[in-house]
């Protein structure tokens, strides 16, 4: 039975040590004072210049920790690539962006660790296809990689499948969907002044104060968007999600992202054979 790659200590580490560098970047505003001069154009290339040996630790702490090969690795680059091409398809157009459900759909066969390097990857290089790239663009690769690491963290891995699984994800998408949207505006809205006392962030103040701002200013202005992304997500997700599961589950078999290679030698005189764990 397939199972998703589970997540080693070394992996792990990594996963918590970017992540906590991502709620800093994302949060360090509310904690500002009115004149620490917030700019995340400055801090963007700091966190970029994090983040990529940060996945890169992710990805060899999982093959270290699993026993993966390289046609584990290069199946991470052939999904980044589809997501990469699926979101200009929507983008631009009422929140509607395909890309969403197969980063859930991804996570939930690939598990946490490599969701998080596929998400974050992913958008890195639909950026660089769209034109896309500047200050955003770490914080977007960021809560990309949360949402597809979130799908890996679901319940029921070895369990749940069929139409259980596919209404789980589906209200996962949905969810994820409008979380993905939160962080994004997050990292905008603390640098637009002069939108109104009631949706403007102001520097200094207590974060309760901030934080109520900042849900008005997401009702005003994001909500419609967000919502279009996430009914698509649910749309795709129920349509195509068996018939994509079912194609990522074959793959990762092919890919060994199971069991690593056994022998058995008592399988004949001549060479031993090979046989992988299901």
């Amino acid at each position: 039975m397939n199972r998703p790659v589970r997540i080693g200590p070394r992996a792990a580490a990594a996963l918590v040590l970017v992540s906590l560098i991502g709620v800093a970047a994302f949060g360090w505003p509310l904690l500002a004072d009115a004149g620490s001069g917030l700019a995340h154009a400055q801090d963007a290339p700091w966190l970029f210049a994090a983040l990529l040996p940060l996945l890169v630790a992710v990805v060899v702490a999982t093959i270290a920790d699993q026993g993966l090969d390289a046609k584990a690795v290069a199946m991470l680059g052939v999904l980044a690539a589809v997501g990469a091409a699926l979101r200009p398809l929507g983008a631009g157009t009422a929140g509607l962006e395909p890309m969403f459900f197969l980063m859930a759909l991804s996570g939930r066969v690939l598990g946490p660790g490599f969701g998080f390097v596929l998400g974050a990857v992913t958008m890195f290089a639909s950026a660089l296809l769209t034109g896309g790239v500047g200050p955003w663009m770490p914080f977007q690769m960021l809560a990309m990689g949360w949402f597809a690491l979130g799908a890996g963290l679901l319940p029921g891995a070895r369990r749940i499948r069929g139409r259980s699984e596919l209404a789980m994800l589906a209200a996962y998408g949905f969810a994820g969907s409008f979380a993905y949207g939160t962080i994004m505006n997050l990292q905008g809205w603390v640098l637009l002044q002069g939108m109104g006392q009631g949706i403007s962030f102001h520097p200094g103040d207590p974060v309760g104060a901030n934080l109520a701002r900042f849900l008005a200013y997401c009702a005003a202005t994001s909500l419609g968007w967000d919502l279009g992304r996430a009914v698509l997500t649910v749309v795709l997700t129920l349509l195509l999600g068996g018939t994509l599961l079912k194609a990522l589950r074959r793959a990762t078999r092919k890919a060994a992202f199971e069991a690593p290679v056994s022998f058995d030698p008592g399988a004949g005189s001549g060479p031993h054979h090979t046989t992988k764990g299901t």
